[in-house]
């Protein structure tokens, strides 16, 4: 079994730390370290320095709360034997160590692996990522890699980061892959959270993502969408104070991002819309169909409805027009509310009246004319990455 570096930031939460290692800890024998970066806890974070199966604890104490940039001090740290830094929480961790042969069965272009990630408390998955988008609470990236692209960028803090380093990764020729292998437990508490903060970040992050690395024919469209999203959001939880912030900081800074516009292609991958095409146009090849409801609408629904128009195919819109459609598409590229959707619509006791149920991308499949794509290329140092 390859080395493995397990990353995870924390701060003022020593007993979701103690839980975390106590459940790496219990996972079978494998070769592994940990590497706990405390950001500036008070008191600091303290951890054992051997868990239950022989695996080692280093804690790495920061003197400010880097947020999310932290993981770039863990990742610096681990050893050099490590082919994989795996990415978490302080309080998500892995079910088993199944994820260990995908890791080394990857081809040399995956530089990520995203998991399927669940959160027992809710008894459903994570949402966020999309299929080339990982959380970062469950995800194994090359360690090259990693180092390659520049880690997180702490101007971030917490929101979208994630999307920020995938776009890099991406960019450098590189795919994020979801390995259904990986699975990782969230014990994400709910509740307790200042949503106005939260919205603040996620429109001004978001904002930068989309300023930095949308096409220019879809950067306007795409920052529309966004903000008109996050206003929605910001209407429905009562954080509208926390939306104005972050779109008048959004408003200030947008100018400072530098532009590094994807291709069509590669920005395709990135919103899911390569997915949807490829998923949408294999179920018509199966069984053509001419109408469709989208149901469960999430994240990018407006991506598969586009794929859907671009097949010419009628959405249905309102609930009491089920009968008319042929299918129902799931209308969320999001990969844990996709898997909770089809799970909840399958079978005959499923509330989906019996109509064909279709999932607007393939979880776990190779993805659209990705295979093959040749190997990624180091961004900062133009040196191969390894498989």
């Amino acid at each position: 079994m390859i080395p493995i570096s397990y990353v995870l930031p924390t701060r003022n939460r020593p007993d979701d730390l103690a839980r975390t290692l106590g459940a790496l800890g219990a996972l079978p024998v494998h070769d592994a370290e940990v590497i706990v970066v405390d950001n500036a806890s008070t008191p600091p974070a303290h951890a054992p320095a051997v868990l239950g199966n022989g695996i080692g604890v280093r804690v790495l104490r920061r003197e400010t709360n880097e947020g999310a940039a932290a993981r770039n001090a863990g990742a610096a740290a681990t050893d050099r034997r490590s082919a994989w830094v795996v990415m978490l929480d302080d309080d998500s961790h892995p079910l088993d160590i199944a994820f260990a042969q995908a890791l080394h069965e990857a081809p040399g272009d995956v530089l990520a692996l995203s998991a399927d990630i669940v959160l027992p408390a809710q008894a459903r998955r994570e949402s966020g990522g999309l299929p080339e988008v990982f959380i970062g609470c469950g995800v194994a990236i090359r360690r090259d890699a990693f180092a390659c692209s520049g880690g997180y960028d702490p101007a971030f803090g917490y929101y979208a980061e994630e999307y920020d380093l995938a776009a890099r990764l991406l960019m450098s020729g590189g795919r994020v892959q979801f390995e259904p292998r990986f699975r990782v437990a969230h014990h994400k508490v709910p509740g307790g959270r200042d949503v106005d903060l939260i919205l603040s970040r996620l429109v001004r992050n978001n904002g930068w993502v989309i300023q930095r690395y949308a096409p220019e024919r879809e950067r306007r469209a795409e920052l529309g969408r966004m903000i008109g999203r996050y206003r929605r959001i910001a209407e429905k939880e009562g954080a509208c104070a926390g939306f104005g912030a972050g779109l008048a900081e959004l408003r200030r800074t947008i100018r400072g991002q530098r532009r590094s516009p994807m291709t069509d292609d590669v920005f395709a991958r990135f919103t899911g819309l390569a997915y949807a095409r490829d998923a949408l146009a294999q179920a018509m090849r199966e069984a053509y169909f001419e109408t469709a409801r989208i149901v469960e609408d999430g994240k990018n629904a407006h991506v598969v409805r586009r794929a859907l128009r671009e097949l010419g195919v009628r959405e249905v819109g309102a609930p009491d027009d089920a009968r008319e459609a042929e299918a129902l598409v799931i209308g969320t590229l999001s990969p844990g509310p996709m898997l909770d959707a089809a799970e909840r619509l399958a079978g005959a006791s499923a509330p989906s009246g019996g109509l064909r149920v279709i999932a607007p991308w393939l979880a776990g499949g190779p993805g659209p004319a990705l295979v093959g794509a040749g190997s990624a290329r180091c961004a900062a140092h133009g040196e191969s990455t390894t498989g």
